[in-house]
């Protein structure tokens, strides 16, 4: 969410952001909204300024005659009121709608592009290994390793379920532990924050298109069963499952005014992630590289209201996530992300994708976003200037350091030997507990 003093002023840009993400708002229809809103606002305070003023002249009557002045002039104002009320309410309601839609603009060094295609590498790291022998896909070695199971996960959870066992479990518990120890280290603050979470940290972080759920377009599942208050009473809250950790760690400090002293904040955050690839219908169908459930290590930062502090912050945390796909030996590239393949609120982003073998491809493992303050407007975090004693919002950044699925597939495709074993990688030998996963049977 921006500004509205900023759309008003920056209405030209708006309507770019809108037509370079491919976006439906109709800015002059939002800024009608605005005046309409603001209009029937006005009528309305200045109605209960004369109710006020009434209130004030029938205390200093000094007769019945004045008295009954005055209660006339009341029964119009109230009944003025009672019409006027309902129609602000509605203006607002429509302008808060056309408000959730509004997209952050992009940075200068942002391409624009209509697709993901208009994306651009800016670097391949690590060789893509050449193999003396036809390379299995995650799938088959998963079978002969004993380490992951998809016809069960499938009878158990539907499609996109599957099943983790034997050093698979340990691999992919062992990826979090790396990832949360090597965040710790550069000073991330751990967390393991709420995976079951109210419908503000979704869409204070972006991740309701709308001002509501909608789940016929919103990739998030919503949770049926009803929950109960301290108190015992059936809540009216509904409760949702995050696809990621960034929505709880963002709105850890919803509603706060931080000190500038505390900035830059940094957290490091595992969660269980849930997905319902609403519109990833018929890709990627075979295997886990897209599924509903997985882990994932997630980084968020707040900092302060400068532009190139937070791509600084952006850039040191895709540097993170770099580093450890080089610790896991894996091939990746990093991509800048062009206009069309941005959500609404970003303004600047890059994605790694390891290469895997059995897709014969790269493919996303991570993404680092830079919203600046379109996600912390929504969530109301805000620090005081030092300096000026202001309060401004804070900017937030957010990267995957790790998330277990992809990463295991490209361990298990680029690190596979003839007999069909798979080396572990160095960095997570203490936690799988041997060098190689071996077959069974």
């Amino acid at each position: 969410m921006l500004d509205i003093h900023f759309i008003r002023e920056h209405a030209a840009l708006i309507k770019k952001a809108v037509e370079d993400k491919n976006l439906s708002l109709d800015v002059e229809e939002l800024l009608r909204a605005d005046e309409d809103r603001r209009r029937l606002s006005g009528e309305l305070e200045a109605l209960q300024s004369e109710k006020n003023t009434l209130n004030t002249r029938m205390q200093s009557a000094r007769n019945e005659d004045e008295r009954a002045e005055v209660l006339a002039e009341g029964k119009e104002i109230k009944s003025r009121i009672e019409v006027l009320d309902p129609k602000a309410r509605e203006a607002k309601k429509a302008f808060d709608a056309l408000m959730a839609q509004v997209p952050n603009i992009v940075s200068e060094d942002t391409l624009i592009a209509k697709t993901d295609a208009g994306n651009v590498e800016e670097g391949r790291y690590g060789a893509i290994p050449q193999f003396d022998f036809t390379p299995r896909t995650h799938i088959e070695l998963g079978k002969m390793l004993d380490i992951l199971d998809l016809d069960r996960g499938t009878k158990v959870s539907g499609f996109r379920g599957y099943y983790l066992k034997n050093e698979g479990a340990l691999l992919a518990m062992g990826l979090m532990m790396y990832a949360i120890r090597v965040l710790t280290d550069r000073g991330y603050i751990p967390m393991i924050p709420p995976t079951l979470v109210k419908a503000f940290p979704l869409f204070g972080s972006g991740y309701f298109k709308g001002l509501e759920y909608d789940g016929a377009i919103d990739e998030i599942y919503q949770v049926a069963t009803s929950d109960k208050e301290s108190d015992g009473s059936t809540s009216k809250e509904e409760k949702f499952l995050v696809g990621t950790a960034e929505p709880s760690l963002l709105a850890y400090h919803g509603g706060e005014v931080l000190s500038e002293s505390q900035l830059p904040l940094r957290y490091a955050g595992f969660s269980q992630c849930y997905r319902s690839e609403i519109g990833s219908y018929g890709k990627d169908t075979k295997g886990i590289y897209r599924v509903h459930e997985f882990m994932k290590v997630e980084q968020v930062a707040l900092v302060s209201a400068d532009i190139q502090e937070a791509n600084a912050m952006q850039e040191s945390m895709i540097a993170i996530s770099e580093e450890l796909h080089r610790e896991l030996g894996l091939p990746y590239r990093k991509l800048r992300i062009a206009t069309g393949d941005m959500s609404a609120g970003k303004y600047r982003a890059f994605d790694l994708e390891a290469w895997m073998p059995g897709l014969d491809r790269y493919g996303e493992t991570g993404s680092a976003s830079n919203f600046l303050d379109w996600q912390s407007r929504r969530l109301n975090v805000k620090y005081v200037d030092e300096e000026t004693k202001e309060k401004k919002h804070v900017y937030m950044v957010n990267n995957t350091a790790l998330a277990s699925a992809r990463t295991i597939i490209a361990i298990l495709e680029n690190h596979q030997q003839k007999d069909g074993s798979v080396l572990v990688p160095e960095v997570l030998r203490p936690y799988v507990g041997k060098d190689s996963i071996l077959p069974r049977g």
